[in-house]
């Protein structure tokens, strides 16, 4: 049975109650009244809507000294002037929609992918990138990284970015390399490729604690520095540092995932935060792999793990970020899904990667149903973490 505050106890139980929330402190006075009975509602104190509404209607016939149409009458405009207008599902998601644009976005250049996420990465909200090592997750944020330092005038944010490097994979070289395959014109007047690498800076913390310290600081450096783009690369490298050999502890997260997304609102900038894969648990139902009565503890194979990958980060992570997109291998092939999204349905493009970074081999995608939107694939990939073991498979 849901908790009602002690003072609507006997309120909630009424037959002429409403929910209106903050409504119900308007003013009666203000409402249209005939003045007759407004003033009888003031002498008998009843200065609220919420005061009206919390009583029935013999209550207020009594009180008032007055009969029951005119209660009546007097209590159904109260509630109408009260209680919010409806809206339909489509206005609601028009309205969305249209505040997403409103907030801007990040292009990444895949016109796919930018078409399905309205515009590109989002402002305000934490973007996750999923995927095991190696699949292309780092070259994704240093083309962001990229990106968001560009000059306005070729579709940049001309801004900083913060870039948080956890596992020391960021690189200057390869991002040049990129930006000369990508922009030839801009990087190859003098000075420019010094000056865009120059937007770009990296923290590179050995430790929970220190990330956690770097946080504190960062949110004055987003107005200091004129700072357009947040990356964490990657945050699943610092907690499962801090917890040994086993998975991510969920109440650890708690102060980084709130305070993560308070950096992304207060600075309405896009945030981008990388996470690994794992395979789950020996005593999780979902590895099924428990069946086989001569197994043995060689390690397995890469592939066998395909379909019984997760996330590394879990739910509550999960429930934190507004886009997921999710890089993965099948087949040979790479695929980048966006998985979560609340203007998208779920879709997915094939890509490689190529000296001016990741590149769609289709525009158009494939729309996906079902289990398929969830499941990580990693056909013939190494980069699974192995909690049992604390090695990458």
């Amino acid at each position: 049975m849901p908790n009602i505050p002690k003072d609507r106890d006997q309120t909630c139980k009424k037959p002429n109650t409403i929910k209106i929330g903050q409504m119900s402190n308007k003013l009666i006075s203000q409402m249209g009244l005939p003045k007759s009975i407004a003033n009888v509602f003031a002498a008998r104190n009843i200065i609220t809507a919420k005061d009206a509404l919390s009583l029935t209607e013999f209550e207020l016939m009594e009180l008032l000294d007055v009969g029951l149409a005119e209660v009546t009458l007097a209590l159904a405009h109260i509630s109408e002037i009260s209680c919010p207008s409806y809206q339909t599902a489509l206005s609601l998601l028009e309205q969305r929609i249209q505040n997403e644009y409103l907030a801007g976005h990040l292009p990444t250049r895949l016109k796919g992918l930018d078409a399905a996420l309205c515009g590109g990465i989002p402002f305000g909200v934490v973007t996750e990138l999923v995927g095991p090592a190696g699949i292309g997750k780092t070259q994704f944020c240093l083309k962001l990284a990229l990106l968001a330092s560009l000059p306005s005038s070729h579709g940049g944010l001309d801004g900083h970015v913060i870039y948080i490097d956890v596992e020391s994979k960021f690189s200057s070289k390869r991002m040049i390399e990129m930006g000369v395959n990508s922009f030839p014109k801009i990087f190859h007047t003098e000075g420019m490729a010094k000056e865009m690498a120059g937007r770009i800076l990296v923290l590179q913390p050995a430790s929970l604690f220190e990330f956690t310290e770097s946080l504190q600081q960062i949110k004055v450096s987003l107005l200091q520095h004129h700072v357009k783009l947040l990356i964490i690369d990657s945050m699943t490298a610092l907690v499962s540092s801090e917890n040994g050999q086993g998975p991510p502890r969920q109440h650890a997260l708690g102060w980084h995932i709130s305070f993560i997304k308070s950096l992304a609102e207060f600075s309405r900038i896009p945030v981008v935060v990388t996470n690994q894969v794992r395979s789950q648990g020996r005593d999780e139902a979902s590895r099924y792999l428990f069946q086989d009565q001569n197994r043995t503890d060689a390690p397995e194979d890469p592939t066998s793990l395909d379909s019984h990958l997760v996330a590394a980060l879990g739910i509550q992570w999960a429930h934190a970020v507004s886009i997921r997109l999710v890089l993965e291998s099948r087949s040979g092939q790479r695929f980048i899904k966006l998985a979560k999204s609340s203007i998208s349905p779920p879709m997915a493009f094939l890509f490689n990667i190529t000296g001016s970074g990741i590149s769609l081999l289709d525009d158009d995608g494939v729309v996906m149903t079902g289990p398929e939107i969830n499941a990580i694939h990693c056909q013939g990939h190494s980069g699974i973490i192995n909690f049992d073991t604390g090695m990458t498979l």
